[in-house]
């Protein structure tokens, strides 16, 4: 994953799942405030997007997945986070 904080790269879900632990240490409410709704799932059988809106306490953002299927199970190769200009 490429990130605007440091570290700009992670890889695998340990690496992965640091970057959230560090973003979590500012979230005033912390994971339990986070949700994702409107989300929109197309796949084919291997490769898959997801799009939706996540949600973080009061702020809203926009999520994008995409995913490839590897060894049987779906796995995040691209994840793009963007909060709309106004």
């Amino acid at each position: 994953m490429f990130d605007v904080p440091a570290p700009l790269q992670s890889r695998g879900m340990e690496e992965y799942v640091k970057t959230w632990e560090i973003f979590f240490q500012y979230s005033k409410g912390g994971p339990d405030t986070f949700n994702i709704v409107e989300l929109q799932v197309t796949s084919g059988q291997d490769v898959a997007f997801a799009h939706g809106i996540r949600g973080i306490e009061d702020s809203r953002l926009r999520l994008t997945v995409g995913l490839t299927k590897e060894e049987g199970k779906w796995v995040i190769a691209h994840e793009h986070h963007s909060y709309p200009s106004a």
